[in-house]
């Protein structure tokens, strides 16, 4: 029998901070720094970011002006890169282009998930092993501390960590799953199936909806989500400016 899950009602994010009219998974990002991850959240002005070891994320408010872009400059620096989230914000003259994916965002509205009793916990003593597996697989962003952002699962073999996967940002009522990755020597065995249907069993068991991101090239990881139940919500771009040197931000040759 098919169940169709619903997310739980929750509270509003602020007006005042998320705008009129704000869907959480629009910016995923601002609405779990608003929310779930309010103790994270590092602030100048509007300007919502994660400590650096945790998440690269940054989150501008929905209609930024100079004073917003000026607050970004202050927090990360000359010459740092910025991940833009939510809406296409223009960077004021000066700032370059550093990067620009394309990418989807699927939801998980049918994805019951179902638990492994091979998925072991992760913490912060397996932080060296993950680390190593993202650099060989790279899955996205994973730093020292991105296993606290939510609940990671992995699969040991012979001891060693072959694959993982779990929980990062949470809007409300919505779960991502992240860093699903595989060492190539295993793949092909379907542990990243089940790592995924792992994290999003727990999504579930807190009452929440899962949902996840991919770079739109990726379409083996994409397939693998829609024969999971995942469906397609909206496109997206993966977009990294850079901050200018002072000069050029203060209009200086």
């Amino acid at each position: 029998m098919h169940v169709e899950f619903r997310p739980p009602s929750i509270a509003p994010l602020p007006v005042a901070e998320a705008g009129p009219g704000f869907d959480p998974l629009d910016d995923p990002v601002r609405a779990s720094l608003l929310g779930a991850h309010a103790h994270l959240a590092e602030r100048r002005g509007r300007v919502l970011r994660y400590p650096l070891d945790v998440s690269p994320f940054l989150s501008m408010p929905h209609d930024p002006g100079p004073a917003d872009w000026d607050d970004v400059a202050a927090l990360v620096g000359e010459g740092g890169d910025v991940p833009l989230t939510g809406a296409a914000a223009v960077p004021p003259a000066g700032w370059e282009e550093a990067a620009n994916i394309p990418g989807v965002q699927l939801t998980g509205e049918r994805v019951a998930g179902a638990h492994d009793a091979g998925a072991v916990r992760l913490g912060p003593a397996d932080v060296p092993e993950m680390l190593d597996l993202v650099a060989r697989t790279k899955p996205g962003p994973f730093l020292p501390r991105t296993v606290e952002l939510g609940g990671y699962l992995g699969i040991r073999l012979g001891g060693a960590l072959v694959a993982m996967a779990g929980q990062r940002l949470r809007p409300p009522g919505w779960t991502e799953i992240s860093a699903v990755c595989t060492d190539p020597a295993h793949r092909g065995r379907g542990l990243a199936t089940r790592l995924v249907l792992a994290v999003a069993a727990g999504i579930r068991d807190r009452g929440e909806t899962p949902f996840l991101h991919a770079s739109a090239a990726n379409t083996h990881a994409i397939g693998l989500y829609e024969r999971l139940g995942f469906r397609l919500r909206r496109t997206t771009e993966f977009r990294t400016v850079r901050v200018p040197a002072r000069e050029r931000i203060e209009g200086g040759p």
